[in-house]
């Protein structure tokens, strides 16, 4: 690309400020909140008919039948493909459309979309609907700056990827949209720094222990087996034999913060006893606890391997049943994702490189999430390599009360990706 169609390109997106702010805002006036599916259906339609208006050939499509999907909560995701001037490589932007619950502590409407002091408040503006307006914002210049580009721009609002995306990129990629020779290249906006391209994720892998026992009356307790002393006792074990292990496992891939650069072992939630709702207008009956569940959320390192993963926590149950004859336990794998890291030197990699020094006058970072996001979907389902994520927003402000996204951000970033979008369509990525 010449140095004037560059510099045409980013004063276009510049001149649009104020557009990607209000257009921010407009995405998070509606609440797509996951659980349960809010408002996906709305906010699909609102982006196809904007991108329709610019020449867009758009397509809703609903998961039917995927996890979460019904008729009250239809699972609709949005594509729109534009065509350029003869054959060359698609660019695809992908971004979710579903947001968390708001939560408590928030100062500001969490779905206001209030602008103010050079940043948008709301629900979902770091995560992720502040990249999604960059990146419509950074397509809409290139379109009406009249540059010239071969091959196809997409566009995609994607649902449910704060809960796995099963039913929004992993379903769309079963049904062929992220797969050559219909893209080429995907670029996702997650908030991971306008100047890093995060490369990719560690790995996951999620199950649920449950530790049974045997009824008795709570005032006879030795007449009964506790399950709950018997998470206990696997609760301790890990403690003192498995954390200190993960502490000196480190990784070479780039991740952040860098205190996630090691493996890590979360305990998502825990259960024994009678549920609460059978006790919520009363008192609980006597009664030893006969089972006792615990949801494990391990996350794990491209130098490990998720058969070891597994294999060290049932050692330990194992273990604990040699050691306690009434042990009793079942184990169940809930999903597990594999680590994914894109080749730094792939042509995706290096067109975001080069424009993030353009634009912003400093070196790329490279980094690697520390959870997942919907790359692994694209790379495990699509078979596409040529993935990462990258977009305007602070990582840490995701989920969080109060969050927000910089205008600056999203202007610089949307000059970042579509002066990238422009040198993959035109091959200039030597």
């Amino acid at each position: 690309m010449s140095g004037d169609e560059k510099e045409r390109l980013s004063a276009e997106i510049e001149a649009r400020r104020d557009e990607v702010a209000a257009l921010t805002a407009d995405l998070v006036r509606i609440p797509t909140i996951n659980p349960p599916g809010d408002e996906y259906e709305a906010c699909a339609r609102f982006l196809g008919e904007r991108l329709a208006a610019k020449g867009f050939a758009v397509e809703y499509l609903r998961a039917e039948g995927a996890h979460g999907d019904s008729d009250a909560h239809p699972r609709t995701n949005v594509v729109a493909r534009i065509e350029g001037d003869g054959d060359g490589p698609c660019v695809h932007f992908n971004s979710h459309i579903d947001v968390v619950a708001a939560g408590e502590g928030w100062t500001c409407d969490p779905f206001g979309g209030e602008i103010r002091d050079g940043r948008v408040y709301g629900r979902g503006t770091c995560d992720m609907k502040g990249g999604l307006a960059a990146s419509v914002v950074a397509v809409e210049a290139l379109l009406d700056s009249g540059i010239a580009f071969p091959g196809a721009i997409e566009v995609s609002g994607s649902v449910d990827e704060e809960s796995g995306g099963y039913a929004g990129v992993a379903w769309l990629a079963e049904q062929g949209y992220f797969s050559r020779p219909r893209v080429d290249h995907v670029i996702i906006p997650e908030p991971l720094y306008k100047d890093a391209v995060c490369l990719g994720h560690r790995g996951v892998w999620w199950a649920e222990v449950e530790v049974k026992g045997r009824i008795a009356h709570g005032s006879m307790p030795f007449l009964g087996v506790s399950a709950i002393r018997g998470m206990g006792a696997f609760i301790e074990m890990v403690e003192r034999e498995l954390y200190p292990r993960l502490e000196q496992r480190r990784t070479e891939m780039p991740v952040i913060p860098d205190a996630a650069r090691q493996s890590t072992l979360n305990f998502n939630s825990l259960h024994g006893g009678l549920p609460e709702r059978a006790y919520a207008e009363g008192f609980p009956s006597a009664l030893v606890a006969d089972r006792c569940r615990i949801v494990l959320d391990r996350r794990y390192l491209m130098e490990e391997d998720e058969a070891e993963v597994r294999g060290e926590i049932v050692a330990i149950l194992e273990k604990l049943s040699a050691e306690r004859p009434e042990f009793n336990y079942e184990i169940s794998e809930l999903w597990s994702v594999p680590p994914t890291m894109t080749d730094p030197q792939s042509p995706l990699v290096r067109a975001l490189d080069r424009n993030i020094e353009v634009v912003l006058g400093q070196p790329a970072r490279h980094v690697a999430s520390p959870g997942t996001y919907d790359q692994k979907h694209v790379r495990r389902i699509g078979n596409l390599e040529n993935c990462v994520a990258y977009g305007p927003g602070i990582l840490e402000l995701a989920h969080q009360p109060d969050e927000y996204v910089d205008i600056d951000d999203m202007v610089a970033s949307a000059q970042v990706m579509g002066g990238a979008a422009l040198d993959l369509l035109r091959g200039d990525v030597a």
